[in-house]
């Protein structure tokens, strides 16, 4: 049994490990009973005391403002196809949901790469290019000279964006106490307030430098999607700039000590205690106590990697670690069809929500794109809450909540009609996303965090690839019939 020890500072080489039975971490907790790796499971809760020990401190809320970069950056850019479409297709004189496919594969690419190479080479690297990318394409997009460059330059952004909230909630999670991981389900206000940023400035600039209509849309008089794709890029690219230059992100110790780095993951809760004022009594011994105890543990040594070594490859040890038992199997599973299925749904209609309302207010008499905007905005506003997070129960009546309000748009008589249900599944869905993504990554053992949320996310981009040129499609051409 790993509860019923001795302490490592009285007995150099101890026959049991030191008591951590009241160490949090969902994400080792749940599994308790199964996990396939007990000397890992073991140093992380050894871990954790730690860094519950050191408390929350000036980098925990520092990095709760870097990493909400991530989640602002989730919540524009893979919306921003939808906000553009009317004006680029006037432009552009393409099928519509091209431009909304070719996001989604950058997304998805996003995802797999950075997910599961956040738990190969380092959260680091992956923390800080993520965001650079997104920046930097987003804003040469602003400039595309045809719809083939800018679905180019948009597919980059979305390898950029896709691995955003896979790294990010994995580096907050790593670092945060168990007391203060309920601040993961605050995270999502920066993805409202992204969405809200980006329709503000959308508002304006759609309805006041656009084409009316696809005849004799030229560059000149359609500038106003290529403002906001500049100025959202470069906001971006702010965002990371505060991110790079003015906070030192720490390796995951988790990470660290689940590739043989011991010494260095001790080194890394020094830096954090000290960061905070504090100091932190750990040592390498109590860390390394495990490997001694437990029969089949071997020294940190053995497997130690570096970024982009020969060691630094993918390969399936991290997916087969997620369904190791059967618990693990069924949880991952279950999380990997929640992810596709609401993927399926919502990343369809935020996608499309524009031309909705563009064109169901068209038929209501009302469908300007002043007023089209406007209601965006309005949308936007009603996300800004935060949910109370009641785990299971929550996701379920929200989830549920968010389908009927769907449902019901198809019933609306008037603009303000289809308006006040799409209030209704905003304010739902952000509940419901405010648990998954809080969820998603505590039930994932730290050292695959990464690949586990890089595989929730890749199975809501491919279930948005696969349907896309599909359902919209047949979309478009039923409402171009009846117009």
């Amino acid at each position: 049994m790993l509860s019923k020890i001795v302490d490592s500072t009285t007995a150099p080489f101890p026959d049991v490990l030191p008591d951590v039975s009241s160490i949090t971490g969902p994400a080792i907790d749940l599994y308790e009973d199964g996990y396939n790796d007990p000397v890992y499971q073991a140093k992380a809760r050894i871990l954790n005391r730690a860094i519950q020990d050191i408390g929350m401190g000036r980098y925990q809320w520092y990095l709760f403002v870097v990493t909400g970069f991530g989640w602002f950056a989730d919540s524009v850019w893979p919306l921003l196809s939808g906000l553009i479409l009317a004006p680029v297709v006037n432009e552009f004189h393409f099928n519509g949901p091209l431009l909304s496919l070719a996001s989604n594969i950058g997304l998805l690419v996003g995802a797999v790469f950075w997910g599961l190479g956040c738990d190969i080479w380092g959260r680091r690297w992956s923390f800080n290019v993520t965001l650079f990318m997104a920046g930097i394409f987003g804003l040469a997009s602003g400039g595309a000279p045809n719809f083939v460059a800018l679905a180019s330059l948009i597919a980059m952004v979305g390898v950029g964006v896709g691995g955003n909230l896979p790294v990010d909630s994995a580096v907050f999670l790593d670092f945060v106490p168990g007391s203060h991981q309920y601040l993961l389900t605050i995270l999502s206000i920066w993805w409202c307030l992204g969405q809200l940023l980006s329709n503000l400035i959308a508002w304006p600039l759609i309805a006041g430098y656009s084409c009316a209509s696809a005849s004799d849309c030229t560059k000149l008089n359609n500038m106003g999607w290529r403002y906001l794709l500049i100025i959202l890029g470069g906001i971006t690219l702010s965002l990371w700039a505060v991110r790079f230059f003015t906070f030192t992100l720490l390796e995951s110790p988790r990470f660290l000590s689940g590739i043989g780095r011991d010494a260095d993951a001790i080194e890394v809760i020094h830096k954090l205690a000290k960061f905070n004022g504090t100091t932190s009594l750990i040592t390498l011994e109590e860390l390394e106590t495990p490997e001694r105890a437990i029969p089949g543990g071997r020294p940190s040594s053995v497997e130690r990697h570096k970024i982009l070594s020969k060691s630094s490859k993918y390969d399936t040890g991290h997916i087969k670690a997620l369904f190791a038992t059967p618990k693990m199997a069924w949880s991952t599973s279950l999380l990997i069809a929640i992810w596709g299925i609401i993927g399926l749904a919502s990343t369809l209609y935020n996608n499309f929500l524009p031309y909705l309302l563009s064109s169901r207010g068209a038929a209501f008499g009302d469908g300007s794109l002043y007023i089209t905007y406007r209601n965006q905005v309005i949308l936007s506003v009603i996300g800004l809450e935060l949910p109370y997070i009641g785990r299971k129960g929550t996701l379920a009546i929200a989830s549920g909540l968010t389908g009927a309000f769907l449902f019901t748009t198809t019933t609306a008589q008037t603009s303000n009609q289809l308006l006040g249900w799409n209030c209704g599944y905003v304010f739902f869905s952000n509940i419901m996303y405010g648990v998954l993504y809080a969820i998603s990554p505590e039930i994932f053992p730290a050292k695959d965090r990464g690949t586990g949320n890089g595989l929730t996310s890749t199975a809501s981009r491919v279930f948005g690839v696969l349907v896309r040129p599909l359902v919209i499609s047949h979309y478009l051409s039923l409402s171009r019939r009846g117009s």
